[in-house]
């Protein structure tokens, strides 16, 4: 018996320390034994970032700065700042990262708000530096820790970038009252900042699959202004971290490319999302041939949610 459960233990301490860094191989993902993994994954839409349609309140408040005015209109700024922390302590657990691992999931896409690792250029004392926060990588951190003990990876995914990479407010929490990514350089250095730091932070930890720069980025851009500016991020990341995968989106809620090809580094994936289409390959086929032509991996960050 106690022969048996050393074997037990061994092989349960094998399968958690069995993680390696991932990169690419052509049109394929792999681990550093050159077998292919498929990241089959779950978003964890809301914890770092509330989106408050997915709890039917857009009527109520329309975006995270919206939603936390009202709660305080409500309650008061103590109690506010009460409620946010419960959420971010309750909205996800060890339990249900386990419960994700036993239904067949192997990796998290974690969708992060910038203004839990750092400050609003309107808040920093300084304009042009950077105050760092803890919360965002105690969080990330205990995610982490959760996913290594299931064999699992993690997806780290700019949801609310400084100042807000979209107009649609609601899923990246921009406030028209000041200016967006795009219209205020000080806001793409910080994402630039921010960005190199959190890949200091994970540079040798092999859960971390990748770094998704900016979640759908919704923007009239011309071609060259968002892969500019991807490349700025790369650049950023690549100083200190040569280690991990670099997932790009297109503009227009991830899926228009154009701009975007080729590829500008050897360890990047194009990451479209599928909403409101019919599940047959003919309606991904428009990404396939982007696989094809250049030879780079696709991975299909969101689907579901509200349609398929």
């Amino acid at each position: 018996m106690k022969f048996y459960f050393k074997i037990l233990m061994l092989l349960f301490t094998s399968s958690i320390t069995s993680q390696t860094l991932l990169h690419t191989n052509g049109k394929a993902i792999i681990d550093a034994n050159g077998d292919t993994i498929i990241l089959k994954t779950m978003n964890l839409g809301g914890w770092m970032l509330i989106e408050p349609y997915q709890l039917q309140s857009a009527g109520f408040a329309s975006a995270q700065w919206e939603f936390e005015e009202k709660i305080e209109q409500l309650v008061g700024a103590t109690e506010k700042d009460i409620f946010l922390e419960n959420w971010y302590a309750n909205h996800c657990r060890k339990i249900d990262i386990d419960s994700l691992a036993a239904w067949g999931f192997n990796a998290i896409r974690l969708p992060m708000h910038y203004n839990l690792f750092t400050l609003s250029i309107q808040e920093e004392p300084v304009l042009g530096q950077n105050t760092w926060l803890n919360k965002g990588f105690e969080m990330t951190d205990s995610l982490v820790s959760w996913c290594k003990q299931n064999n699992m990876y993690v997806v780290l995914d700019l949801h609310a970038a400084p100042g807000g990479q979209g107009g649609n407010s609601g899923i990246s929490d921009y406030n028209p009252a000041y200016p967006s990514l795009w219209e205020d350089v000080n806001n793409r250095n910080k994402t630039m900042s921010l960005w190199k730091k959190i890949a200091e932070h994970y540079v040798n930890e092999p859960a971390i699959a990748g770094y998704d720069f900016l979640n759908e980025t919704n923007w009239n851009l011309g071609n060259n202004v968002l892969r500019n500016f991807y490349t700025q991020l790369t650049d950023s990341v690549r100083a200190v971290d040569t280690n991990h995968i670099i997932f790009i989106e297109g503009n227009w809620y991830a899926n228009d490319f154009s701009g975007l090809t080729p590829p500008w580094d050897n360890n990047m994936v194009y990451s479209p999302h599928k909403y409101w289409s019919k599940n047959y390959q003919a309606d991904i086929q428009w990404a396939l041939d982007i696989r094809d032509t250049w030879n780079v991996p696709i991975w299909f960050g969101e689907s579901g949610e509200n349609s398929n």
